[in-house]
């Protein structure tokens, strides 16, 4: 395997580590406190969760991956990959406020700035590599309709 391919692998598994914090932390009340919550009539069935964070965490790696490829050495792929490592220290976190601490109010302020920080990782990746920076817009999407799914359960409970 050649270096970048083990950079992009590297990216991925770190990703999807990121996911397995995020999923512990769900276990913790997904079958007892959140059944409880009054949700809107949009919300996903659970079992949909699992396999589309499963994708967005390797997209992610992917576009993490290749942005590193462009050398760490350069300010602008540092400046990418901090704002990129920052917004997935947000991404678990928002599950450990929802799901560890079922603060709804807390989760919702903690996903907007999970999105703002999503944005601005996307404005720094496309300036690195385009390619990259558009396999984050799933995860973009996603994030922006959890903040309005994640708004809508704080306003119903």
């Amino acid at each position: 395997m050649n270096k970048k391919t083990i950079k992009i692998i590297i990216s991925v598994v770190v990703c999807l580590v990121a996911g397995a914090i995020g999923a512990a932390a769900t276990q913790t009340s997904v079958n007892t406190w959140y059944p409880t919550l009054i949700k809107p009539s949009f919300n996903p069935p659970n079992y949909v969760f699992g396999p589309v964070w499963t994708v967005l965490y390797i997209l992610m790696g992917i576009a993490a991956g290749k942005i590193w490829n462009h050398g760490f050495y350069h300010k602008w792929v540092k400046t990418a990959l901090y704002h990129f490592g920052f917004q997935l220290i947000l991404n678990i976190s928002w599950s450990l406020v929802f799901f560890g601490l079922n603060e709804i109010f807390g989760a919702l302020l903690v996903i907007i700035g999970l999105l703002v920080l999503l944005l601005f990782t996307y404005k720094w990746f496309k300036i690195v590599n385009t390619n990259a920076a558009y396999l984050l817009i799933p995860y973009i999407i996603w994030v922006a309709f959890a903040s309005v799914l994640n708004f809508s359960i704080w306003q119903l409970n």
